[in-house]
Parts: structure tokens; C-alpha cells; sequence
């Protein structure tokens, strides 16, 4: 079994706790009648079903490359975190109209102290996977993992007010304290939510490495002109736990392909050891090839067609395909 089918357990984990939560937070809702730990009982339906997402996302994502996929299945983790984020904000919507209605007609709360006892229970079972599953998440840098696990802190933060609310409530008898809670917090977890569904699109937008893993890839070819070599046209992206990384390696125009073969896979061992879990492409180049240096953008411009057109080898092809 793969290290990405392992990470299904914690979703499996993060749904049995979504069930047990709702369960206890109905009973609570049903003694107090309290619309904080309502809105609290239908964010964890969201936890629900963002647990079962997350479980059909990873077990894709554990999925090998294929004809079909070359690179992999790991950016099925950004679908994940996007529609936990989207889930996140729609389950603050329904809390905030919730409290609101509330607002405008506060009524008084029942049986306070056993609901907060069974309320309190759930917090913390939600409190103990929110952290493991956080943990995991970095970890093995799974974003659907991380994005459950702030789901489900989330929900921790939420019943916490909550329970703080209707204590207070309880305490001083002003029943309007319940939704102005439970409405601070719908905007509290509407951030988080925008946060997550974010950092997937930036993911689906194959947005670069971070800094500190950009630096690390410059310090590893740092010491090129050592051997009078150099680099150019770095790019990078990240699917799931996979980081992708390609350049140019200039190599000097004398060297043998052996020798510069040598010095890629040496490269290559030095970048993949500096940023683990990755795949390096690098593509040689002579390093005083008029090609070579126009050889920089996206899409080869005109200059490097140009010179392209007065290569012995394409001049070759040209001629092969004419004979057809």
C-alpha cells in the first residue's frame, strides 16, 4: 500500500467523528433548544460531508500514473480543499441567517448545563481529530487532509463560542448573547473557508513554489559555474504532495553527451535531495549555442526559430520529409 492510500484511514477518522458530533450536538440542540448549538449541530452535517469528499478525493489522488494521467492523480487533493472551503462558507451562511432571525426574535434556553455537558463532549472529540489530522496533513502535505482538518477546528472554534455563549446566556438570562455568538463566528468561518478554497485554486492555476522552496533550488545549483556550467528557465508547480521542477542545464559547447549526461544526473540528485518529493526535468543545452540563450520563454520565440532553421539536424528532417 502506497503512502497516499494510508492517508484514507484519517478520513475515515474525520467521518466516524463527524457522525458521533452530530449525534451528541442534536441532543444538546433538543434540551436547550439554543440556536448557537444548532448552527453548531449543522456544521458538522458539513463535516460529514466534507469527510466523505475528502476520503473519494484521496483515494483518487492514491491512484498511480497513467496513460491518461502521466503526472499523476495529485491534483485531485485541490478539488478537495476547494469544495471543503465552499462547503465551510455556505455552513456560515446558514448559521448567520439562523442567528439572525434569531436576533430579531430572542427566546429563552432549557436544560443549559446537561446540553453544554454533552456539547462540550463534542468539542472534543472534534478538538482531538482536527489535531491529528492537521498533523497529517503537514506531515505528508496533503492539502485535503489539512483543509479537514482546519474544517473541523473550525467547528472546534464554533462550539467553543457556543458553549461560552449559552453559559452566559444561562448566567445573565440577556438570550440575544446566543446568536450574536453564533454570528460572530459565521464570519469567522467564512475567512477560513475563502482560505481554503483559495490555496486549491492557486494549486489548479499551477502556481509556483513557494520561496523558501524556490531558494532551495537555487542554492543547489548554486555552484554550476563551478564546472562552467549554468541554468535558465526554471519553472516549477506542485500537484498534491508532488513537486514538478524543470530547467535548461547550459553545459559547455566540448562536452560529450556522456558528460553531460553525467553532470544532469548529478544535478538532478542535488535538487531532488534539496526539495524532497519531487520530479526534475532538465533539458541540456551548449551553453554558447545562440539557441541555447533565446531557448528561455514559455514559447520559443522567433529568434530561437531562427536559429533552429540553420541546425544541421533540422535541415536533415527538412529534407527526409521532402523525399515524401
Amino acid at each position: 500500500m502506497s503512502q497516499r492510500q494510508t492517508l484514507t484511514r484519517y478520513a475515515w477518522l474525520a467521518i466516524g467523528a463527524a457522525i458521533a458530533t452530530i449525534g451528541l450536538k442534536s441532543g444538546a440542540f433538543w434540551l436547550t433548544g439554543s440556536i448557537g448549538i444548532l448552527a453548531d449541530a449543522l456544521e458538522s452535517l458539513v463535516n460529514l460531508a466534507a469527510a466523505v469528499i475528502a476520503l473519494i478525493m484521496l483515494t483518487i489522488a492514491a491512484r498511480p500514473a497513467d496513460e491518461e494521467h502521466a503526472y499523476g492523480h495529485g491534483k485531485a487533493e485541490y478539488f478537495a480543499g476547494a469544495l471543503e472551503g465552499v462547503f465551510i462558507i455556505i455552513a456560515a451562511m446558514g448559521i448567520g441567517w439562523t442567528a439572525i432571525q434569531r436576533i430579531l426574535s430572542p427566546q429563552p434556553l432549557d436544560h443549559t448545563v446537561a446540553g453544554l455537558l454533552v456539547a462540550g463532549i463534542a468539542t472534543l472529540i472534534n478538538g482531538g481529530v482536527a489535531i491529528v489530522l492537521l498533523r497529517a496533513g503537514r506531515r505528508h502535505d496533503s492539502l485535503t487532509l489539512e483543509a479537514d482538518g482546519q474544517h473541523l477546528l473550525t467547528d472546534v472554534w464554533t462550539s467553543l463560542a457556543v458553549v461560552a455563549g449559552v453559559g452566559l446566556v444561562a448566567l445573565t438570562g440577556w438570550y440575544i448573547l446566543d446568536p450574536l455568538i453564533a454570528l460572530a463566528v459565521a464570519v469567522n468561518i467564512t475567512l477560513t473557508g475563502i482560505g481554503l478554497v483559495r490555496r486549491a485554486v492557486l494549486g489548479l492555476m499551477d502556481t509556483a513554489l513557494p520561496a523558501s522552496e524556490l531558494a532551495a533550488i537555487h542554492n543547489a545549483l548554486a555552484d554550476l559555474n563551478n564546472y562552467e556550467c549554468d541554468y535558465h528557465a526554471l519553472r516549477t508547480r506542485q500537484s498534491g504532495a508532488r513537486r514538478f521542477i524543470s530547467f535548461h542545464l547550459l553545459v559547455p559547447d566540448t562536452w560529450s553527451i556522456q558528460q553531460a549526461h553525467a553532470m544532469a544526473e548529478q544535478v538532478e540528485a542535488a535538487v531532488r535531495a534539496a526539495v524532497p518529493n519531487s520530479t526534475v526535468f532538465t533539458h541540456l543545452e551548449p551553453r554558447n549555442d545562440p539557441t541555447a540563450l533565446a531557448d528561455v520563454g514559455l514559447d520559443r520565440d522567433e529568434a530561437c526559430v531562427l536559429a533552429d532553421s540553420h541546425s544541421p539536424f533540422l535541415a536533415a528532417e527538412q529534407a527526409e520529409r521532402g523525399r515524401w
